[in-house]
């Protein structure tokens, strides 16, 4: 039998190699952290193969938990702390670990061996009550939320009961005893909602805690975000059993998610954000709004200085811009995790860029760093400046968040995922406000145009997905409160004039610069964009120079020549501005619908004999000929590959009675005969039918004419000096 897990700890790892196919994301890169000296607290990994058993034979593979109890040892030994012991008791995290980072979207277990027994030891050791109760209480509510399937909602109300009564304005000031009264009031929810009682060893807790993370790879959040990123099923997760260290125990205590250059912007500069006297997962799940970083180095210089000496090293290591998620415990500073970061599309082309200039890469390796799904985001347009200007002079900008996601979006205040998925559906366009997302969130927000919440930083859940998806996102919008239940939003401006919306009234976000604008606003073309048009000085605009080498690169490494599909001048134009080296297909049947030209295409279609069809299809030769000179000189000796008319006839002609009417009054003709002609020509199996070729052997003055037109305009662009 193969090994099925493996130990790292400071200065040594089992894995010569670590590889993330096998290990995970999370696992590969503690192994890596642990090999270069970084300080990470010890543990284990289980590869992601496990994942694969659990899932063919719904259970943890025979022997498992004996290569778990042998490994947890070595964890014992090097920490000086014994797993379930009554003195000095280890503690463990249990978390997901893919080969792909899916941010949020599988399940993490902290604090993991806490009981009655173990927490008199960590109470005696640590002489705090209060952070002892309040590990105890946040195992409990996230093991029952993980493991036994209790809605967090549960948990929640029962917190902000107990924190009425004690006079709590925040989880921190409920002190020890009240803590302990809540314990038992999770308890007793435990056995409500699933007639079993809490489990208190530690060892059942672990077992149950990584078959819950095997089982979440398949829970609805995770497959959806796989289905929307492209992630194949069979990957499997890994999962990471890791001694806990606790950014809880007080003031000298914290956590933190960095990031060693700029997410959104590219800036190489430090950023990210921490708490003090948190868990992880206060600033992950956006529930406290975080500091920056660099108010660490004056809670905590010597920590501040070896983050930044860390970071250094684990970005000069991996060669890519990392996302570092740290614990201080009592002074002494861990790293839980490094990660290629999620960025936007601006941040991964300045960093690209950035990296070449510092010799750190090489262009063509530049061009790797772009993943291409995030170009469209370059290229999003961006609020009309004078339609800015207006809203300024109006007072329609509200307030203003963190900017977390690139690009304007306007749409209609929605508070749910199932609302935004309605109004895509119906084809308006929404803006999810929220206090904070959750990973539950994640289709609601692929759903809209943008994402708006009232908590969090720039690590927090909703500012990674969105920046993953390229969505404009602003988040920790301090001066926004969200009614989820009663569909009210209520925005305090900087006059203290208080705004209230509801759902379905409008609202923009500039994701750029994290205004909230009041209605809807007009968008134009990006910066890059305008710089290829000349509308503006390329050379002046930092990303339209980097967009220029970028694609400059790609050209020195591609072996293929690019062709657009461009139905009109304009298309073309754009075409070529982007550097396409001709017209892959031209669809011609497109350049019918604009202004007057369906007019005149539907009397063709309508006429009842070939004299009468020559004279519409005279009226059509000059549009014709007019699009197809625009496309030769746009493209100017490259190639144009063009298609004649191909669709259905009846695809030309109307569908409602409004509209049959209106064509009837413009042609003078009988409304019963458009009727009756488009019934003729309806196909029941249109892909199929009286089209294409077919069209141009039962209608050749149609082929006619437009053969005509192309060579017309090709002499004309020659004449002129196009090739």
């Amino acid at each position: 039998m193969s090994k099925r897990v493996f130990f790292f700890g400071e200065g040594r790892t089992d894995v010569d190699s670590p590889d993330k196919a096998a290990l995970g994301g999370k696992g590969a890169n503690l192994c890596k952290m642990a090999a270069l000296g970084v300080p990470v607290p010890p543990g284990l990994v289980i590869p992601t193969s496990v994942c694969n058993e659990y899932t063919e034979i719904r259970k943890l593979p025979d022997g498992l938990m004996d290569e778990v109890r042998t490994k947890l040892e070595e964890v014992n030994q090097q920490t000086g702390r014994i797993f379930g012991g009554s003195e000095k008791p280890l503690l463990v995290s249990v978390r997901s670990g893919a080969p792909i980072s899916m941010p949020g979207m599988m399940d993490t277990i902290l604090n993991l061996g806490l009981n009655e027994e173990t927490k008199k030891g960590m109470a005696l050791e640590t002489g705090n009550d209060r952070f002892v109760e309040d590990s105890h209480r946040r195992f409990i509510q996230m093991f029952g939320n993980v493991v036994m399937g209790i809605k967090h909602e549960l948990f929640e109300e029962i917190l902000e009961e107990h924190k009425e009564k004690a006079g709590a304005a925040v989880d921190t000031e409920l002190d020890a005893s009240a803590l302990r009264e809540l314990i038992e009031e999770y308890r007793k929810l435990v056995k409500k909602e699933t007639g079993q009682e809490f489990p208190d060893d530690p060892w059942e807790q672990l077992e149950k805690a990584i078959e819950a993370v095997f089982h979440s790879w398949n829970n609805e959040r995770a497959i959806y975000y796989r289905r929307m990123h492209a992630i194949p099923d069979a990957l499997g997760t890994a999962v990471n059993v890791q001694s806990m260290v606790f950014g809880n125990m007080g003031d000298d205590s914290g956590t933190g998610v960095a990031f060693t250059r700029n997410p959104s912007t590219g800036e190489k500069k430090f950023y990210g954000e921490y708490l003090m006297n948190a868990q992880g997962e206060d600033v992950v799940a956006g529930i406290r709004t975080p500091q920056p970083i660099a108010q660490l180095e004056k809670d905590q210089p010597p920590a501040y200085k070896q983050l930044i000496d860390i970071q250094q090293k684990l970005e000069g290591h991996f060669q890519d811009m990392q996302d570092i998620e740290f614990t201080i415990q009592q002074g002494k500073l861990y790293i839980l995790q490094t990660r290629n970061g999620k960025r936007t599309g601006f941040a991964a082309l300045k960093i690209a860029c950035d990296m070449v200039d510092e010799g750190v890469l090489k262009p063509e390796k530049a061009i790797t760093r772009m993943d291409p799904e995030s170009v469209p985001s370059l290229l999003a347009q961006v609020f009309d400046p004078a339609e800015k200007s207006h809203a300024v002079s109006q007072g329609r900008i509200v307030g203003k968040g963190l900017n977390a996601g690139p690009g304007a979006a306007s749409g209609f205040v929605v508070f749910s995922s199932e609302k935004a998925h309605q109004y895509r559906s119906s084809g308006k366009k929404s803006i999810l406000v929220r206090t904070e997302t959750s990973p539950e969130d994640i289709s609601g927000m692929e759903a809209a145009e943008g994402i708006l919440t009232s908590r969090g930083g720039m690590t927090s859940h909703a500012a990674v997905v969105a920046r993953g998806m390229n969505k404009p996102c602003i988040v920790g919008c301090s001066s926004l409160r969200v009614d989820e239940k009663k569909g009210i939003m209520t925005i305090v401006t900087e006059d203290n004039k208080s705004i209230e919306l509801s759902e379905g009234d409008e609202l923009s976000i500039d994701g750029g610069t994290g205004e909230v604008i009041l209605g809807l606003m007009k968008t134009r073309e990006s910066e890059i964009q305008q710089a290829l048009a000349g509308e503006i000085d390329g050379e002046k605009s930092e990303i339209a120079r980097n967009f220029k080498r970028m694609m400059e690169w790609a050209d020195q490494s591609r072996k293929l020549s690019i062709r657009t599909n461009a139905d009109t001048p304009k298309d073309a134009k754009v075409a070529r501005m982007f550097g396409a080296q001709g017209i892959g297909l031209c669809r011609t049947e497109h350049m019918f619908f604009e202004g007057d030209r369906i007019l005149a295409m539907q009397e063709m279609i309508l006429a009842s004999s070939v004299e009468q069809r020559k004279r519409a299809l005279e009226k059509i030769l000059p549009y014709q000929k007019e699009d197809f000179r625009g496309i030769f000189d746009a493209m100017d000796g490259f190639p144009v590959t063009i298609r004649l008319l191909d669709p259905p006839l009846h695809e030309f002609l109307p569908r409602e009675e409004a509209d049959f009417k209106k064509l009837a009054s413009a042609l003078n003709i009988d409304v019963e005969l458009i009727k009756r002609r488009a019934e003729e020509l309806h196909e029941q199996n249109p892909m199929l039918g009286h089209r294409g070729c077919r069209l141009g052997i039962t209608y050749p003055e149609i082929t006619e004419m437009q053969v005509r037109a192309i060579l017309e305009a090709a002499c004309e662009s020659s004449a002129s000096g196009t090739d």
